[in-house]
């Protein structure tokens, strides 16, 4: 049985990344996961890094590592600002793994309670999410 699809847009810094039809996104709010499906009542979410899940139909799940952002639901259609929307098979785990230990290594030489610790721990929060998407790969 045919499920009724909705118009999901994913914008980031660097443009559109999708617009089109889906079934369900499946995301991470601040406050928990989500599965959003057509019809959904309005919402604004914040938007943790995570995996994205996007629900095509006849099985077919696009997934994405999912930066940092909002989502808004209305009028039957989804719009989902990010800071990244890395296709999953685009993840490189060694070079992810290497990111997380340079920051890790910089943060220790960093005065704590700072604006520069604070990106970097930031940092190495969305490149452990993104591992994590690597690896279920």
């Amino acid at each position: 049985m045919a499920k009724t699809l909705f118009q999901v847009e994913i914008l980031t810094p660097e443009g559109k990344v999708f617009d089109d039809e889906v079934e369900m996104v499946s995301t991470r709010t601040s406050v928990g996961s989500i599965g959003v499906l057509a019809n959904h009542t309005p919402l604004l979410a914040m938007l943790d890094a995570c995996e994205l899940r996007l629900h095509k139909g006849d099985g077919e799940i696009l997934r994405f590592a999912q930066g940092e952002g909002y989502m808004q639901i209305g009028d039957n259609k989804a719009m989902i600002l990010i800071e990244d929307a890395i296709p999953a098979a685009d993840l490189d785990a060694d070079d992810l793994e290497a990111r997380i230990a340079e920051r890790k290594s910089e943060l220790e030489a960093m005065d704590a309670d700072t604006e520069g610790a604070r990106s970097a721990e930031r940092d190495i929060t969305r490149l452990e999410a993104f591992l994590s998407v690597a690896a279920s790969n």
